[in-house]
């Protein structure tokens, strides 16, 4: 099969990410499966732009040995991944184009950057078809006007060799590497904005941490993509008291730097639990590579989480399913009962039983289930146009 790519590379963004794992998995089969072509697509922001490396020097050489296709080369695909999503045909045999929705329909903002006020007036519903990574995603776009049989779910995945749980000697010269020695940490990675659930989250840390003082919640940011530090302070100002900053500041740990996967690995390795009491995700990936990494998660229930944890490995925050109203603009969101998400932090830290059940069973599960070789065999699958395998999916649209 030829393979043409057009998508993002090089930056810590969900769609870079998936990108260059899938691209990594298709080089690693043999010439006679896959031949590969790679067009890098302008950021949305020139500001993105980035020199830092996030793989080790072999794959990043392999990621820029991939060859460039001509203009106008034909193949047997042509996969797109990235943003504004183009529909539109491409000089291949097919196109696919790699879709997420977070916030339960595709937003406005994002009908903007195509130039259209609806979803329908692209040729979303022509021969070009659409990848989505969880069932919470292909219903936003259902909801939007795209037809289900335009749309196949495919997840993301995670690199075992990447995300795995460090040995006792390792993870304690982590801890202590990283200043958490005598610490619970409590961990969450991403953009830290309103739809990824801090305030919720900062108000059962400041519960939390009133019974359990030694507590920290360490939040990694990416300054380059997003303002998370200042979406925290704002967070800080608009959900707590003074008397809950003054208990939740000098216990939160903060980056924003850049760093390399296996850096950013080395922080689910060190923490104790991962926490991501998100409202409106496509994926959700951290989750994934979290539970690859042998921490207990606790999640917002309901929403595309729901496809990759389970109970062994994973707590489920109780959540109300709502419309909002957002200038104008009705989105549909998971609201997490923050007082539900302290009772699962605080039986986190009293239950040391759940942390030893998930180190066994979460990368267990992923190993299983979710490597980026399971998802490149499901997406080749999809692409190539198995459709018996395709009805046999596990992945199906939940129409809320």
């Amino acid at each position: 099969m030829q393979i043409i790519v057009e998508g993002w590379r090089f930056i810590y963004h969900s769609y870079c990410v998936a990108n260059q794992f899938q691209l990594l998995e298709m080089l690693d089969r043999p010439r006679s499966q896959i031949e590969l072509f790679h067009r890098d697509m302008p950021y949305i922001d020139a500001a993105w732009e980035t020199k830092f490396s996030l793989f080790d020097r072999p794959n990043e050489t392999l990621l820029r040995s991939i060859k460039i296709p001509a203009v106008n080369q034909s193949a047997d695909v042509t996969l797109r991944m990235y943003c504004p999503w183009d529909f539109s045909a491409s000089s291949s045999a097919a196109t696919w184009v790699f879709a997420a929705t977070e916030w339960g329909i595709v937003t406005s903002s994002v009908l903007q950057a195509m130039g259209v006020k609806s979803i329908v007036q692209t040729p979303v519903n022509s021969e070009t078809k659409i990848i989505t990574p969880s069932a919470w995603s292909k219903a936003g776009l259902i909801r939007s006007g795209v037809e289900a049989d335009r749309i196949a779910v495919v997840p993301l995945g995670v690199d075992p060799q990447i995300y795995y749980p460090a040995a006792g000697d390792r993870r304690q010269s982590l801890r202590q590497r990283f200043g958490w020695s005598n610490y619970f940490i409590f961990l969450n990675i991403g953009g830290q904005t309103d739809r990824k659930g801090i305030r919720p989250l900062l108000k059962a840390f400041a519960a939390v941490v009133d019974k359990y003082p030694d507590a920290r919640l360490v939040l990694k940011g990416s300054e380059l993509l997003y303002p998370s530090r200042d979406e925290i302070a704002e967070a800080c100002r608009v959900v707590l008291n003074d008397a809950e900053r003054a208990r939740v500041l000098p216990r939160l740990i903060y980056t924003g730097s850049q760093l390399s996967f296996a850096q950013i690995a080395e922080f689910y390795q060190a923490a104790d639990v991962y926490v991501s009491s998100y409202l409106a995700e496509g994926f959700n990936l951290p989750v994934l590579e979290a539970a690859a990494c042998g921490l207990p998660i606790i999640c917002t229930a309901g929403g595309p989480t729901d496809d990759f944890t389970r109970s062994d490995f994973a707590l489920r925050i109780e959540s109300k399913f709502k419309a909002v109203v957002s200038d104008g603009e009705t989105l549909f969101i998971l609201a997490p009962e923050w007082e539900h998400l302290t009772d699962l932090m605080q039986g986190a830290i009293e239950q040391p039983g759940i942390a030893a059940k998930a180190r066994v069973a979460g990368p267990a599960f992923v190993a299983e289930n979710f490597t980026w070789r399971r998802v490149v065999d499901r997406l080749l699958e999809v692409m190539g146009g198995d459709k018996k395998r395709e009805e046999k999916s596990i992945f199906e649209p939940i129409i809320l």
